[in-house]
Order: structure tokens, then sequence, then C-alpha cells
């Protein structure tokens, strides 16, 4: 069998691995529940959460893909063949989103290029998003151009396309972002706007909050769509891998709380203190901000910045979605990298086209006000991902037992400082955390389908 591949360096890996973590959600999704569910007393709660629950779950999934040496759909089935459908489950969600997460990328790409070459003025009406997405032709030709650099990239293979992409955009990324949080903070009423952010707001505090951190954690930290294992399987057996979860970790935090710092102060300053402003979704991003970008003096050279660091985020992010599944089909049928690239490539293509088109020629095809594109990441966010996370919580948990992952993090005579933690979190606390997410879940499905 052919040697499998390795980051060449930790520092490759800590990066590539940050890279998937730091997608779109840490840009829109974070800032924008940060100011709806407690400021303050929202970032705390996600900040506790993301050093237990999610490193507990990061942990498990690194070590698992290092133990095996296999991507998702082998490595759970090469420890106990019972469990070879939660390696089938954990694959589907990449397969899933990699799709229509292109989709929104090429929408990112369209922003930046129409900011450099034409400024702020079109892309600030209140119909330009809705009239680019309904545009047929130039969502496609986006959505097909973003696909190709993710294709590119992870076709050079884990050393030279992977870990060099990621060794510069993730830099650059963290670059751009304190650039623009600086700037921003410069804006007359942004200073209200980050009181607001940081200040805690106890009476928002409630179960809802803690499920809303508890679903941006999980959701931002890449766990339980198979990215975590596949690339826990490049990893070196000789890296400390207790210290790279934690500085996966924590680059991931710093940047959500920098995007809040560029989002939440200027939608602040723009909407003079209206927290209906913060909207969700792509309306945030797409909507809001190009209107807050025009009452800047320099918004169309921020504007650009933005979407260039956006771009990077949601490319970082693509590439591991998109490894994960060339590395299923290598590990599955034998196949070198070019002919996985190709064919996952025409598999994501013809997946993507729907939710591209579902806001154009086939913007009937809608259930329940949801469309395509909704479905899809309801499916694979709220559905998908709970139940693999759960099944792979008891797996670890009371299956093959956490002493397999602690053996795995202490190789090479590692201490696993936190090895107590990691068991009561996976054994006990997890499964009834991502219990409750998936519950959560269900019913905010019931309602939006009005069942």
């Amino acid at each position: 069998m052919k040697k499998r591949s390795n980051f060449s360096s930790r520092l490759g890996f800590v990066l590539a691995a940050a890279g998937s973590a730091v997608g779109l959600g840490n840009i829109w999704r974070f800032p924008y529940l940060a100011a709806k569910y407690g400021g303050g007393t929202f970032l705390l709660i996600y900040i506790i959460l993301v050093v237990t629950f999610g490193f507990s779950l990061m942990i498990a999934e690194i070590a698992l893909g290092r133990k095996t040496g296999l991507s998702a759909i082998g490595a759970f089935k090469s420890l106990d063949k019972r469990f070879g459908f939660l390696g089938i489950l954990a694959s589907a969600v990449p397969i899933i989103i990699f799709p229509y997460y292109s989709v929104i990328g090429g929408w990112v790409m369209k922003y930046g290029t129409e900011f450099a070459i034409h400024g702020v003025k079109a892309a600030s009406t209140d119909t330009y998003f809705s009239n680019f997405i309904a545009d047929t032709p130039q969502a496609l030709g986006f959505f097909l151009l973003f696909m190709g650099f993710t294709a590119v990239i992870v076709g050079f293979g884990v050393e030279k396309g992977i870990e060099k992409v990621s060794k510069f955009m993730m830099p650059v990324l963290v670059i751009l972002t304190i650039i623009i949080a600086v700037y921003v903070l410069t804006i007359p009423g942004a200073m209200d706007g980050l009181k607001y952010y940081f200040t805690p707001h106890m009476s928002d505090v409630s179960a809802k909050t803690i499920l809303a951190a508890m679903g941006q954690m999980f959701y931002s930290m890449s766990l339980a769509m198979g990215i975590m294992i596949t690339y826990g399987s490049y990893m070196k057996k000789d890296n400390p891998l207790e210290a790279s979860v934690r500085q996966i970790e924590w680059f991931d935090t710093g940047i959500a709380l920098l995007a809040g710092l560029m989002i939440v102060p200027a939608v602040y300053a723009f909407s003079g203190g209206d927290e209906s402003a913060m909207g969700a979704g792509p309306g945030l991003m797409f909507i809001t901000l190009p209107k807050v970008f025009a009452t800047m003096h320099a918004g169309r050279f921020v504007g650009f910045l933005f979407f260039l660091m956006v771009f990077f985020a949601a490319l970082t992010s693509a590439i591991s979605l998109m490894e994960t599944i060339v590395s299923i089909f290598r590990d599955k049928f034998g196949w070198n990298r070019t002919k996985a690239c190709v064919i996952v490539t025409v598999i994501s293509l013809a997946l993507g086209v729907p939710s591209c088109l579902g806001f154009g020629i086939l913007g009937f095809i809608t259930a329940g006000g949801m469309s395509i594109l909704d479905m899809m990441d309801f499916a694979s966010n709220s559905v998908l991902m709970p139940i693999v996370a759960l099944v792979t919580s008891v797996f670890i948990g009371f299956i093959i037992t956490p002493k397999e992952i602690i053996n795995e993090v202490e190789l090479g005579g590692h201490v696993f400082k936190s090895k107590k933690l990691f068991t009561i979190m996976i054994k006990y606390i997890a499964p009834v955390f991502l219990i409750l997410i998936l519950l959560s879940s269900v019913a905010s499905a019931l309602g939006i389908f009005k069942i």
C-alpha cells in the first residue's frame, strides 16, 4: 500500500486544520449570535465550551485519524466493524456541504470582484444581492470558479497544495482581519458598538443562549464532518497532539472574536444602535455590510479587503471539505489523487448546480419556504452532524474506551494534561449536550416547516 501523505510540520498541520475551522460561520454567524444572545456573556460561555466540549471532540477525531491512518469511512470500521456505518454517516456530511458551500464561496468572489472593479455603489443597493443570485449565468460562473480554485489546490496534494496554501492564507487572513477591525473602530459611533459587543447582558442569558453558543462552537470547529479525522491521518506521530488542538481552537476562536470586532461595531454605528440590523444569514454579509462600507470614506478599499479576507476563510474551509471527500474515495477505491479530484469535482458540480439555480430558474423548488441550499444546510448541520458526534462520543466513551485515544495522544512521551477532562466530557457530558443540540434543531425545524 502506498505511503500516506503527511503534513511536513506541526505548523503546517495546525494552520491547515485552523483554516478548516475558520470559515463563513466565523465571519457572520458568530458576531450575529454574540450580539443577539448576551454580548460578553455569550463570549464567555462560548470560550468555556470551546476549551472543554469542543476540545474533547476535536482531540478524539484527530487521534482517531492519526491512530488508524485512514479517513472517516475506514477509521471507525478498522476499530470496530459494527461501527462502519458511522464512517458512512460522517462521510456524507462533507459530500452534502461542499457543493452548496462552493455556491456561497462564489457569492463572496462576486462581491470581491465588484468592489475591486466598480466600487461600493452598486453592491450597496437593496436589490444587488437578489438580482445576482437570480442571474443564472453569473451565479453559475462564480460557483464554477470557486470550485475550480479549490480543486486545483487539493489536486496538488497535502504538502504542496493544502499545507503551502494554508501557510500563506491563514497569516494573511489574520492580518486583514486585524486591519479591518482597527479601521472600523475609528468610525463615529463604533465604540458604542464595541461596548455592546463585550458588555454582558445578563437578562438575555438562558438555555437558548447556552444552546446557541454550543451550536456555534460545534459547527465552527469542523467537528463531525470527517475533516479532523482526515487531517489527523496526515499528522506525524511525533507531533504533540494536545498542544496542536489547543492552538487550533484558540486560532479559530480568535478569528471569530476579531470578526465580531469588525462587524458588530460597524453595523451598530451604521444602524444607530438598532439591534435588529444585525440580521442573520447571508443578509448580514451581502446586504447590510455593503451598505456599511458605502458610508465609509475608504469604503471601496475596506470592502474589498473584507471580501478578500472572507474569500480566504471560505477557500480554506472548502479545501478541507473537498480533501476529506477525496481521501474517502482514495481509501475506498484505491484511486490516485488526480482521478479522485476529477471525479469528486464532477459529482460536486452536479450536486451544487441545484443549490446555485435554486434562486433563479429553479426558484420554485422549495419546501416550507426553504431554498434547496437551506434544505441541504439543515440536513447536514442540524441533523447529520449532531448524530455523528453523538454516536462518536458513545463509540469512544463505551466501545473502544477513552484509553485508546489517551494512548494515541501520549505517543512519544507526550503527557496528556487534560485526560481527566477528556474522559468525563466524552463519556458523560458531550452525549447530553449533543442530544440537546439535536432536539433543539428538530424543534426549530418543526417551526420552519410549520408542522
